[in-house]
């Protein structure tokens, strides 16, 4: 029989190693995630920190996401490859600014008159077979492409007044790579500085304004508060911006932290929705800063069919390149039948 002494004495051991086990189990470190945008900070409160700010109070201590606003850790032009090398662990850009090696990069950002509105861009990768495309392309490369959405559309915002088709020659604007590449078929100079120094540009001369963005960004980074004229016709609908992870960072991810971030970019994806396109309405009905300004549709025309010989270059040039021009076409054949509201007229 087990003596009292000796069933107090195991007891104290076992009692011992149960107040004992606390101190010594540690818990695990959470996962932190570097993550850098294209957006300078007063943009990217709306455009990628809802995102952060989700995964950040929803991980119950399990992840933390840094982020970082335009070219704090690299350039936006060098995004890529310190997302390959692992420098950055995810990212928001579009395929054209971040120099995308792949020949999606081009169709990121505003490929001309691809989009008439902020939700033709799920619309695409969701239903179109974009998604498969892209998520198939950037393995190729060592990275993980997790979701796409639209933005606001390619407006100009200039000093100079725009009134005719003829008032874009000699423009020195702030623009996309391939926005660039086709508006300089109608003289615009396309000028390349950092986001963050556009602003000073427009005042010291440089520049005469931007094809960048719709009326809510202008806003809301104070470009309308360095240029006069607003353009309400557009070079596309809208923005083409994904998100991106260091292909091994995503494959290290626990499936509830994977499942997790897609939400909250998903949540992001929502909330951006509803902020530009609501802005865009209201600051062109009320805003005070920025004068209105339309090209006549007639003329504006000649732009557009300048975009469909833009796309018939672009289709050339490979067999990716025309499969996803052909998408687009497929696309907007279906919209323009359809008719409003899916068309602007």
């Amino acid at each position: 029989m087990t003596s009292r002494r000796s069933f107090l004495r195991t007891a104290g051991l076992g009692g011992a190693a149960v107040l004992a086990s606390p101190a010594i189990v540690k818990a695990q470190a959470p996962i932190k995630w570097r993550f850098q945008t294209y957006a300078g900070a007063a943009l990217g409160e709306h455009v990628t920190k809802p995102m952060v700010d989700f995964v950040n109070n929803a991980a119950n201590g399990e992840m933390e996401i840094e982020l970082f606003y335009a070219d704090q850790i690299v350039p936006t032009g060098e995004l890529f490859q310190a997302l390959q090398r692992g420098t950055i662990d995810a990212v928001h850009s579009d395929d054209d600014s971040m120099a995308s090696p792949t020949p999606l990069r081009q169709f990121g950002g505003y490929f001309p008159f691809a989009t008439k509105h902020i939700l033709d861009v799920p619309v695409l990768f969701n239903q179109y077979g974009l998604a498969d495309i892209w998520r198939s392309e950037y393995e190729k490369v060592g990275v993980a492409w997790i979701s796409a959405a639209g933005q606001d559309p390619c407006n100009f915002n200039t000093k100079k007044e725009i009134t005719s088709v003829a008032d874009l020659d000699g423009l020195k604007l702030y623009t996309f790579p391939t926005a660039g590449r086709f508006l300089a078929k109608f003289g615009v100079v396309p000028v390349s500085i950092p986001y963050e120094d556009a602003e000073v540009a427009v005042q010291t001369g440089e520049l005469d304004g931007m094809a960048w963005s719709g009326i809510t960004e202008d806003y809301t980074v104070g470009w309308a508060d360095v240029t006069d004229h607003f353009l309400t016709n557009n070079i596309s609908g809208a923005w083409i911006g994904s998100w991106f992870v260091n292909q091994q960072r995503w494959a290290d991810l626990p499936e509830h932290l994977k499942q997790l971030v897609m939400a909250a970019t998903q949540a992001g994806h929502t909330y951006r929705n509803q902020w530009y396109w609501g802005g865009e309405a209201r600051l062109r009905a009320r805003g005070d800063k920025l004068d209105l300004r339309t090209v006549p549709a007639d003329e504006w025309a000649q732009v557009e069919d300048a975009a469909k010989e833009f796309w018939n270059e672009v289709a050339e040039e490979g067999e990716l390149q025309e499969k996803i021009v052909g998408i687009f076409r497929e696309y907007n054949e279906v919209i323009n039948q359809a008719g409003p509201p899916y068309t602007n007229s």
